[in-house]
């Protein structure tokens, strides 16, 4: 019995004793485990309620200053490197689009000039022999036509050789009439030859054919007085009549210029340099020194002498001038193109940006605007040619290039906040 009980109550015992021997053994590591499952569960709600956090700070970043309309395109699902504007986003951002273009180019540039009277429409009237002047027909600024009467001259010379005329003229006739049955040869020759060296040196003298003409048709001696005629040589303005009259003047002496002032010559003064980089027919754009008013023309000529003075070299622009606004002696600033180029591939200057250091053009696709590299040529004026990177009628942005570089930039360095 005793043996029994014994052994009943030993049981209870033992299990008392196993039981937490069991726990500390496999309860500890499952319950560890449990723990370990629930921090979990806790980092991975707290990193999602950031990330909510982080979408509604974004979401208020996106709608910062004027509505968000300049800058929503920052975050509005742009590819890596790629914004997006609509028109209405564009025309607020102040960025305009045009198409990549092929044409010539030329530079153009600023010089100095001086207006001068056109020479090849300039003349002016001389007398050939001693004489005086007797009487005035034209006067300074008249407008003139050619053959029109400008003065009259009196020379002994020339009455003279209008007397040596009319005599030689008269025995021309006679013997002519006879002919050379009746005269001699050596009469009907020598009464030729001396009608017209009588002929020759009154022309030589000044009288025209035409005053020549009426000399002889009169036949009358009383005629050849010695006085002539000097008349215009061409339609143009009186610029110059300094005579008066009754002086007595010498052969060579000028008494009228006469200019057709519808052209004049611009003297532009250049280094050397440039000069040599213009050529003829090229375009050229003229106005009075302050004014604003440009007035278009044309090179005509290139000089091969510097300027002893200034060391410069002169290019001679021909300007239109029918509308009275220029005057010889006048300064005035000419503008002048370089010579034309063959047609390049070109855009605007101002649609090249640099960015990470390679030259950079915005192409347009749609509402995206893609920065293109691209390799550049030679700059002329206003324009930069293009060699490689786009194409004859892509669309490019040609103003505003800044601000889409401002732009892109500060999206990029949101994307590295992000991260």
């Amino acid at each position: 019995m005793r043996e029994g009980f014994r052994k009943k109550a030993i049981r209870p015992v033992m299990l008392g004793l196993v039981f937490p021997l069991w726990l500390l053994l496999w309860g500890v590591p499952a319950l560890a485990d449990e723990g370990d499952h629930d921090h979990e569960r806790e980092q991975t709600t707290a990193t999602a309620a950031d990330e909510a956090d982080h979408d509604h700070e974004a979401g208020e970043a996106g709608h910062d200053g004027n509505g968000g309309e300049g800058h929503a395109h920052e975050e509005e699902g742009h590819e890596e490197g790629t914004l997006r504007m609509d028109a209405r986003q564009r025309q607020a951002n102040g960025v305009l689009t045009g198409r990549v273009e092929r044409r010539p180019l030329s530079e153009e540039f600023m010089a100095p000039g001086e207006v001068e009277l056109n020479a090849y429409r300039t003349a002016q009237v001389t007398p050939r022999i001693s004489a005086q002047i007797i009487a005035r027909h034209a006067k300074l600024g008249e407008q003139v036509k050619k053959g029109q009467p400008l003065v009259t001259l009196s020379s002994v010379a020339m009455a003279e050789a209008q007397g040596s005329l009319l005599e030689a003229d008269v025995e021309w006739k006679r013997v002519k009439k006879l002919g050379r049955k009746v005269v001699s040869e050596k009469r009907y020759i020598a009464a030729q030859v001396a009608r017209q060296q009588a002929y020759a040196r009154v022309q030589a003298y000044g009288m025209t054919p035409a005053q020549i003409k009426a000399l002889l048709q009169h036949g009358d001696a009383s005629r050849a007085t010695g006085e002539f005629k000097l008349l215009a040589p061409q339609d143009g303005t009186v610029i110059r009549d300094e005579f008066v009259v009754g002086e007595f003047i010498e052969p060579g002496r000028v008494l009228f210029e006469i200019s057709d002032e519808s052209t004049l010559w611009v003297e532009a003064q250049l280094p050397p340099v440039l000069a040599t980089r213009i050529r003829e027919g090229t375009a050229a754009r003229v106005r009075p020194d302050g004014g604003t008013a440009w007035v278009s023309g044309r090179v005509v000529q290139r000089h091969h002498r510097l300027d002893e003075t200034t060391r410069t070299l002169s290019v001679r622009v021909e300007v239109d001038n029918r509308d009275d606004l220029f005057h010889p002696g006048q300064f005035v600033e000419v503008a002048l193109e370089t010579a034309q180029t063959e047609p390049l591939v070109v855009v605007p200057r101002a649609a090249v940006i640099l960015m990470e250091g390679s030259s950079t053009v915005f192409k347009v696709e749609g509402e995206e605007l893609h920065p293109q590299p691209v390799e550049t040529g030679v700059t002329l004026g206003d324009w930069t040619e293009i060699r490689s990177g786009l194409a004859v009628g892509d669309e490019i942005v040609v103003q505003g290039v800044f601000v889409l570089k401002a732009l892109l930039l500060k999206s990029k360095m949101g994307a590295g906040h992000a991260h």
